[in-house]
Formats: C-alpha cells, structure tokens, sequence
C-alpha cells in the first residue's frame, strides 16, 4: 500500500498570527475555512467541533501544515512542548538562510530555545519557540554553495 504524508496539524491560540509567522518564513498560504458539522465531529473525535483552519505549504509544494484555533470545544492550553517530551516533537524547515529566517523569527516574537548549532560543517541548526509554543526547527545547509 502506498502512502503519503498529507499534513502536519498544530492547534494553535491565534491563527492569524501564525499563519504571518510561516508566510513571512515563507510558506504560502493555500487556503483558509470553517470547518463543523457531524463529519468534523467523526474526523476529530470532538462533539460539536468547530474551528478556523488554514492551510500552508513549502514553496516545492511537498510539505503542508495545517493549522486550527478552535472555536468550540475551548482550546486547552497547556505547557510548552520540551525536546525531550513523548509525542509531537517539532515542525522542521530547510532555509537557505538561517540568520535571515532567525531574524524573521523574532519579528515574532519567537526566538531559538539555546541559539545556533553548527553540526560538522554540515549544517546550522536551530529550535526556535513559534506561535503557540510550537517548537520550529531550522536547518541551513552548509554544503550547498
């Protein structure tokens, strides 16, 4: 059977301002809804399901995230994602540029969790803290000239 990964989703508190952060790290946004209703309800596994989306995408068009502040049932706010917790770790970007897309970061906001690695000369490495938390890596690679 063949597969392919559709989507990444992140619930986030304000979707506009995390749909700015991904465009201006440039993603493109593809498009934006409302979504409820008995089939939103058995997709996500919540009574009454209501919320905004939108969805992004890398600039080949290979990578999508899609986004959701919800409506209804209230959003649960919890604590920031660490790097070494279980389940959903990081949303990671190539970038041609890391002091450029760090900088873009922390018009945000958002800024690296320790600062810039540098992994054998191959490539800079950063965890950034994005909207709602989200934990954003950003890898420039060192080979490519």
């Amino acid at each position: 059977m063949p597969i392919k990964l559709e989507n990444v989703g992140i619930a986030v508190q304000d979707l506009d301002a995390t749909i700015a952060f991904f465009t201006d790290l440039g993603l493109t946004l593809v498009g934006r809804d409302t979504v409820s209703g008995d089939w939103a309800d058995t997709a996500v596994g919540l009574d009454d399901n209501h919320a905004k989306i939108a969805m992004l995408q890398t600039p080949d068009g290979t990578g999508r995230i899609e986004l959701f502040e919800y409506i209804h049932p209230d959003a649960i706010q919890t604590e920031p994602t660490l790097p070494n917790e279980i389940g959903m770790h990081r949303v990671a970007f190539s970038v041609d540029d890391i002091d450029a897309a760090l900088k873009i970061a922390a018009s945000h906001g958002c800024y690296p969790l320790r600062g810039v690695a540098n992994y054998q000369d191959i490539y800079k490495l950063s965890y950034v803290r994005g909207p709602s938390g989200i934990i954003v890596m950003l890898a420039e690679d060192l080979t490519r000239s």
